[in-house]
């Protein structure tokens, strides 16, 4: 039973296009936070009325806050 747990998890962060729900859960923000973010990065798309974020694009502008 754990080892289908681990694979549900590792299947769900290695998804390219995430709701913003999702997307929250996997980086460990509100929901607001992600969408706010999510736009500013310019990684949403709207289908019909869902939308999806390109985690790609996300990580890439999450990574211009790095402090070295």
């Amino acid at each position: 039973m754990h080892a289908r747990k681990r694979v549900d998890a590792t299947k769900k962060y290695s998804q390219k296009y995430v709701r913003y729900q999702e997307g929250a859960e996997k980086y460990s923000l509100g929901v607001s936070k992600f969408m706010e973010l999510a736009k500013e990065a310019k990684a949403v798309y709207k289908i019909d009325k869902i939308a999806l974020v390109n985690c790609d694009l996300f990580e890439a502008y999450l990574e211009t806050f790095r402090e070295y």
